[in-house]
């Protein structure tokens, strides 16, 4: 090899490992670590190693058609959902029937979820019925008009949407997380300060950004470190030894030495985090879907929590794709797929690992779709349907209420786009709240939290989680 090639090949592994978002970011977390620890002395309380809980987000971005996801059976209902859905509706005897514990009615999910039915039918799984962004609860579409002033900001709008499914603050945009939230008042809780919270799978987030904590991003991989290039050769042991010396070189310049610290300690960070996670050895199978991949990094990292000094985790994990305004069927039919085998595998890996009742995992997507076809797949929507999994969820259940699909009804503003009967507030309060945070601080995560529920009533939001 040249020296030309190898400079090159040299500068850039090195650089782009450099600027990751890994080393960054995880450094970034340590710079904010002691203002964290002190903002929050009041509220610190350590748990005991062994007192565990993880909350995993899974997004599918670009809305999810999610009345194709989970679709009434009965007679009168169904005639309703393929009179409205026409071409975009999905044959009776193909739906995968679920018997659900709380509601009179039947219905059955997508034909490609067989996973999804098994949990639903275990209990480990439920569904939450007609959830999406409000600033206030609006009763039907006769009210819309009182509300103009106090709609979601960019109601249909990918970029707005996306965002505040994770900020929960639907009325203006803003760059902080409910999952950030949640971590500034929850991060001082675990035993070791060395990682974040706040794990993604998908790089940076708005879910995990907080006032105080950012995420620590990974990949399905694992962590990313600039240092060992896997190899014992002699142009391996050069790049680690420069980067080793520019590393540990002490600079007058006040930011190459800060910018030199920070990758030090992000560095610190990795061979930490990987130390624990190549340590965990699972016997169940991840299939090769993308979700699946990620699911099982999470899981290898939830099973290293004791190792890594954790009590409360946040993971993030994004399925693109979901935008389906043609060929819906079978995108959707593909992507349900990965949704199920990764959910029930991930389902089968935290029984294996013997904290199935310590993580509860939750679905959340831009927004449904139009009732109606475009002709070749659907449009957006607003209020949809999602899914909760976990040993402490009360599965086999259909929460909030499923509402009546035909057209012009009243939560039908147009075009079947139905106005949502629960909000993501009530939806991620009881997550908040089961994770840890206390009644009186859930206005910090959810500012809006009061236009719904009331944190001192004693009881739950919505009632899924037991």
């Amino acid at each position: 090899m040249s020296k030309h090639i190898s400079r090159r090949a040299f500068l850039g592994k090195a650089s782009c490992a450099a600027v990751g978002s890994v080393t960054l970011f995880s450094g970034l977390f340590n710079l904010k670590t002691t203002a964290l620890l002190a903002s929050n002395s009041h509220r610190m309380n350590l748990r005991p190693q062994g007192d565990y809980k993880a909350l995993v987000c899974i997004l599918l971005a670009g809305g999810n058609d999610s009345f194709n996801m989970l679709v009434p059976t009965d007679s009168s209902a169904y005639n309703h959902y393929t009179t409205t859905r026409s071409n975009q509706s999905l044959a009776q005897d193909s739906l995968l029937a679920v018997n659900a514990g709380n509601v009179s009615e039947s219905y059955g999910v997508h034909p490609s979820m067989p996973e999804v039915q098994q949990m639903f039918q275990q209990g480990d799984l439920s569904f939450i019925a007609n959830v999406g962004t409000l600033v206030e609860r609006i009763p039907d579409k006769s009210q819309i008009s009182n509300f103009v002033g106090k709609l979601p900001v960019g109601l249909f709008s990918h970029a707005d949407q996306i965002m505040q499914w994770q900020t929960s603050v639907p009325q203006s945009r803003t760059a902080n997380g409910w999952g950030g939230r949640l971590a500034d008042l929850l991060q001082a809780s675990n035993q070791s300060q060395d990682i974040s919270m706040n794990i993604s799978l998908s790089g940076n987030n708005v879910f995990q950004s907080g006032n105080q904590v950012v995420g620590y991003s990974i990949t399905p991989g694992g962590s990313i470190g600039i240092r060992g290039y896997n190899g014992n050769n002699a142009i391996d042991q050069i790049r680690t030894t420069a980067v080793n010396n520019l590393l540990e070189r002490q600079y007058q310049d006040v930011f190459r030495q800060s910018y030199a610290d920070i990758t030090s300690q992000s560095q610190s960070n990795h061979d930490l985090f990987s130390a624990a996670t190549d340590q965990v050895n699972l016997n169940t199978i991840f299939s090769a879907n993308p979700l699946s991949q990620s699911m099982g990094m999470i899981a290898r990292t939830i099973g290293a929590r004791d190792t890594l000094g954790m009590n409360r985790q946040t993971f993030f994990v994004t399925l693109d794709g979901w935008d389906n305004h043609d060929e819906l069927l079978n995108s959707h039919a593909a992507l349900l797929t990965y949704v199920s085998q990764a959910m029930g595998e991930f389902n089968a890996a935290m029984k294996e690992l013997g904290v199935h009742d310590e993580v509860t995992t939750f679905t959340i997507s831009d927004f449904a779709r139009t009732l109606t076809s475009n002709g070749n797949g659907t449009d957006h929507g607003w209020g949809g349907n999602v899914m909760v999994m976990g040993g402490t969820v009360d599965g086999g259940k259909i929460f909030g209420e499923y509402p009546t699909l035909e057209l012009n009804q009243n939560l039908d503003v147009g075009n079947g786009v139905l106005i949502p009967t629960l909000s993501t507030d009530e939806y991620f309060a009881e997550l908040a709240l089961w994770l840890g945070v206390a009644p009186s601080d859930l206005p910090l995560v959810l500012p809006n939290i009061g236009n719904f529920y009331d944190p001192t009533s004693g009881t739950a939001p919505i009632g899924f989680l037991k």
